[in-house]
């Protein structure tokens, strides 16, 4: 069975999509229609489109029709409202494509909306340059030799040590508001990563799905 979701959101528009045979279920924010239109994603592969659809128009809204779902709440955004309708179908793995880019408030909003979501769901990110996500407090990548790792605090990290990044931390702490651990990269195949308080988000330079 497949297990993991795959999620279009209103940000830049994917340079090419990875297999949808990868995933059990397909949606898009209402915004994300618009460029899965005309870049010639295989609509017919969408399990649903959600969202207020103040970013939506065009014939296609009554080609689709079955696939809406109007989520009105102004209180939450288009992203928010896309997750909590993947958890009720049963999917807690989230591949993310089309977070970031665009209005960068809408970017911060999607990180901050991810980070609501940590403990119950596994959402990884993916744009033209890294994949990115939080971690946990002991958190280990293979295969990742000579590519760019940074270790963005969010907001703070205590007693952080890592292994077989080119400049390695031990017992050390970061934080937005003095020091973050950005613009590192692996020199061995595996890095690890422990921390004992705060929250971590890691980016991890890649080559595309």
């Amino acid at each position: 069975m497949k297990d993991k979701a795959l999620l279009f959101i209103n940000g830049d528009a994917p340079k090419s999509f990875p297999n949808p045979e990868k995933y059990g279920l397909i949606a898009c924010t209402d915004g994300a229609f618009h460029y899965l239109k005309n870049l010639d994603f295989p609509l017919e592969k969408l399990d649903f489109i959600s969202g207020d659809f103040d970013s939506h128009s065009g014939k296609d809204e009554n080609l689709y029709h079955e696939k809406f779902i109007y989520t009105p709440d102004q209180d939450k955004t288009d992203f928010h409202k896309a997750l909590e309708i993947i958890i009720e179908k049963g999917f807690k793995n989230i591949d993310i494509l089309g977070g970031s880019g665009g209005e960068q408030d809408h970017f911060l909003g999607n990180l901050t909306v991810a980070f609501g979501f940590k403990d119950i769901l596994n959402i990884k990110f993916y744009d033209e340059f890294s994949e990115y996500y939080f971690v946990p407090k002991n958190f280990a990548v293979k295969n990742v030799k000579d590519k760019m790792i940074s270790l963005y605090p969010f907001p703070s990290v205590e007693n952080i040590t890592t292994k077989g990044l080119n400049w390695p931390l031990t017992n050390g702490n970061l934080s937005i508001t003095s020091r973050i651990g950005t613009r590192n990269f692996a020199v061995e195949d595996e890095v690890s990563i422990e921390y004992e308080k705060g929250d971590l988000l890691v980016f991890i330079g890649r080559d595309y799905l």
